[in-house]
């Protein structure tokens, strides 16, 4: 099991990345999701790949709740930190085309499910079937929530691009 959660880990880790947006949040997601895997057995008829995304987006919702219900004035802060920046990236952006800033900022305006799936199929290559099993919904869901992602992305991408322009 072990060698098989060392081939994981760079797969996990992007998926940290993408569900808080910062390296250093999604190395502590990572670090928490391996120490959750390796102090409890592998439920049965689970794969190990199923079960250490879906450990993973667990802990990082745990953490999520706890740290907005503790540091509601500190995430005030950092979003207004985070709006100066964008509109300096934006300065930058007028003689690029749609850059890897732009794509994640508009991962982070989607929904959590949505980004959790984005994620999941388009990032990291996963199935339907797999997306569907690791989030524990039908693979209708998920065909649903890639549909929103996408288009939502699109728009919120051609809107930048309009304002460039």
């Amino acid at each position: 099991m072990k060698d098989e959660l060392t081939e994981l880990v760079p797969s996990l880790r992007k998926f940290a990345y993408s569900l808080t947006g910062n390296m250093h949040d999604a190395d502590d997601l990572l670090q928490n999701t391996l120490e959750r895997l390796l102090s409890k057995p592998l439920p049965e008829q689970v794969t190990l790949m199923a079960w250490a995304f879906r450990v993973c987006r667990n802990c990082w919702i745990d953490e999520y709740r706890a740290k907005k219900v503790r540091t509601n004035a500190t995430d005030a802060l950092s979003y207004e930190t985070q709006s100066a920046n964008s509109n300096t990236d934006l300065d930058d952006a007028v003689t690029q085309t749609i850059t890897l800033k732009q794509v994640s900022s508009a991962m982070d305006e989607l929904p959590c499910e949505q980004r959790e799936t984005l994620s999941l199929v388009a990032v990291q290559g996963m199935s339907y079937a797999d997306a569907s099993e690791v989030l524990q919904v039908p693979t209708g869901t998920i065909m649903s929530r890639l549909a929103r992602a996408r288009a939502k992305i699109s728009n919120l991408l051609n809107g930048q691009n309009e304002v460039l322009s």
